[in-house]
């Protein structure tokens, strides 16, 4: 365990400490590990200009990494460290099945222990579950879920009269399992001439050739493959694309880094689509800057993973502490409801809305297509591959329906709806 913090308010009051609880190893070690190097460079900006202003004086944001090592029972263990430790804000994402562990969990620690009470910050589980039928006051969710994302995905599709033949694959767990049976309803909703040739779901995570799994979709003559995994799943299912010569575009949420569009090279040019509430090439001098001045921070091609869903995150935690006058979890969280975040003034280009009703954060999103770098609308490349990926689709600030009914805590430390 290691906690990180620096600028000029590491001299002021005592750090603030954000609990990053992730894969830090493993199999999605690589996740974990540029999960944590944005939650870094956010603190760091937060800290430059002097901290969190508080009324006892300004204080320092540190992250402090705890690595599950991919184990949700190691999760839960170690955000009960944190909390002991007086860390006051959880943040986890690289798994909707540890995010509804944690959440269920800090429900009942929070109702037993109303004096050291925890959030849970959520840059990254998508399950709609989350802020649906199992949210959560003391949990919320800075990305768009799988619900929100499908939908930017498969309107897409819908426009796309070259794909008549579709495959599903997935990882098998909540949120893959989610992602399949959802872009069955919308595929057949918005495109019922296409013809879902076949479906896969995978154990997560231990997978090592997908070779198998990309010949039967060679084999079912698919035009088109949707699929939601992420981390090394994704990368070893595109590898494998690749070395089976497959023919077919890739309409993912996470295509855009951690290794694929290296993986695929020339293949995935016009062929891999991604969506994001921001990518390298918005084309704005605002959005250039802000992805620079990152490369900067972190020079080597292989730590290019920039999200500004995760420097907003921090952000409006940091606006919610200074409104709530208190790192006290209740305050935090009664803040941060319906907080709007314009990240501009800071560098950030990215706006936002933490909607009260379900803790769900209302953001943009973008679709994107794999292009080599250099060419019309694909200034960057990612992770020094030399491809960059560029706007097919803007997608403005959206709000789902939400089936959350949240229980919300009252003066005496109950809860009511």
């Amino acid at each position: 365990m290691a906690a990180l913090s620096c600028g000029a308010a590491a001299q002021a009051g005592e750090p603030i400490t954000l609990a990053l609880v992730e894969g830090l190893s493993g199999p999605f070690g690589n996740a974990g590990e540029a999960v944590f190097r944005n939650l870094v460079w956010a603190t760091e900006r937060v800290n430059a200009r002097g901290g969190v202003k508080l009324p006892g004086g300004n204080r320092p944001l540190q992250v402090l990494r705890l690595d599950n090592k991919g184990s949700t029972e190691e999760a839960l263990a170690l955000m009960r460290s944190a909390i002991e430790r007086d860390a006051h804000f959880i943040l986890q994402g690289n798994s909707s099945a540890t995010a509804a562990a944690l959440i269920d969990a800090l429900d009942r620690h929070n109702e037993r222990d109303p004096q050291h009470r925890a959030l849970l910050l959520n840059y990254a589980a998508v399950e709609p579950a989350l802020t649906n039928e199992r949210c959560s006051f003391w949990h919320f969710r800075f990305d768009a879920h799988a619900d929100m994302r499908l939908d930017a995905l498969t309107d897409q599709l819908r426009d796309d009269a070259s794909v008549k033949r579709l495959y599903l694959i997935g990882q098998d767990y909540s949120f893959g399992q989610q992602v399949l049976r959802r872009g069955r309803e919308m595929i057949a909703a918005k495109r019922p001439d296409i013809r879902i040739v076949g479906e896969d779901l995978h154990p997560i995570g231990r997978v090592k050739d997908f070779l198998p799994y990309v010949a039967k979709i060679k084999a079912s003559g698919a035009q088109a493959v949707l699929t939601g995994n992420w981390g090394n799943d994704l990368t070893l299912l595109i590898k494998a694309a690749r070395d089976i010569g497959l023919d077919a575009k890739f309409y993912t949420f996470y295509g855009n880094a951690l290794g694929v569009p290296a993986a695929l090279g020339d293949a995935g040019i016009d062929r891999v689509l991604a969506v994001a509430e921001w990518h390298p090439n918005v084309g704005t001098p605002s959005s250039d800057a802000f992805y620079q001045a990152f490369r900067r921070r972190f020079p080597r091609p292989e730590d290019d993973y920039l999200h500004a869903r995760m420097q907003a995150m921090v952000e409006v935690l940091t606006q919610a502490i200074e409104k709530a006058g208190s790192t006290e979890a209740t305050a935090v969280a009664r803040a941060m409801e319906g907080m709007a975040f314009d990240g501009r003034a800071k560098g950030i280009p990215h706006q936002g809305t933490m909607r009260a009703a379900d803790h769900q954060f209302i953001q943009p999103l973008y679709v994107t297509m794999m292009k080599r770098a250099g060419t019309d609308g694909a200034r960057f490349d990612n992770e020094g591959s030399g491809y960059g990926f560029r706007t097919l689709r803007y997608i403005p600030p959206t709000e789902p329906p939400s089936t959350c009914r949240m229980r919300r805590p009252v003066q005496n430390g109950a809860t009511t709806n």
